[in-house]
């Protein structure tokens, strides 16, 4: 007795390459077996099994859903990047039209409290600027080697840091500040070599791991030339 789906014998078994094979050389054989083609069935997960048609275009219409899914996800995509570009763009003119320094954190920090946060700060490397003393900045002087063991565990090889930073490493950043619950702190400059910019929460869940940082990228990318305005670069 031959086994199902053998051949004479000396011929091949068929297998699933084998029927591909022969339906590409073949591409008019749905067309000539129309009606072998409407009486077949193929097994469905839920329904036992369904036509070879309906099976088709189940597949089509899922192959539909998909692609119209793609096309929301791209176009809400698109309006969120213009959404926040516009909103970087206001944010650097109202930065560049501040008359000091001082005047250009003020503005940077009442546009975190209009967002809902506690505020935004932003520390300077101290052996890549020129804010010791007598200099009026030396509030924003950061120490490289004692922020280096913050950039280790929070940061690793990354540019960003969303989440929450125990009270030695608040009380290093944010002497100043009040019950904070999470942060989101970003390298500046190019190289992340310049500094930190820090926006905080009193809410532990408002700034999480995963979140996207592509706002907190542009911000410390474009606030250091700002700096510079005021500050020498060491």
């Amino acid at each position: 007795m031959k086994q199902v789906g053998e051949q004479a014998a000396g011929d091949t078994l068929l297998d699933d390459d084998s029927v591909s094979d022969f339906l590409r050389q073949n591409p008019d054989f749905f067309i000539r077996n129309a009606r072998q083609v409407e009486q077949m069935a193929v097994p469905h997960a839920v329904r036992g099994s369904v036509s070879l048609v309906e099976w088709h275009m189940s597949r089509q219409r899922n192959h539909i859903a998909r692609l119209e899914e793609e096309i929301t996800l791209l176009m809400e995509q698109a309006t969120a990047n213009h959404q926040l570009f516009d909103r970087l763009l206001a944010l650097q003119n109202h930065l560049a039209a501040a008359s000091s320094l001082m005047d250009m954190l003020n503005r940077l920090q009442r546009w975190a409290r209009e967002l809902g946060l506690a505020g935004a700060n932003i520390r300077l490397f101290s052996d890549k600027w020129r804010i010791g003393a007598p200099s009026d900045f030396t509030q924003l002087a950061l120490s490289r080697p004692a922020f280096e063991p913050v950039r280790i565990q929070r940061l690793g090889k990354e540019q960003h840091y969303l989440g929450s930073l125990n009270g030695p490493e608040l009380l290093l950043l944010l002497p100043q500040a009040k019950a904070i619950g999470s942060v989101a702190m970003s390298m500046m400059g190019e190289s992340g070599n310049l500094g930190v910019v820090i926006f905080s929460s009193r809410d532990t869940q408002h700034y999480q791991p995963g979140m996207g940082t592509l706002l907190l990228q542009h911000l410390a990318t474009m606030l250091p030339g700002l700096v510079e305005r005021w500050i020498e670069r060491a």
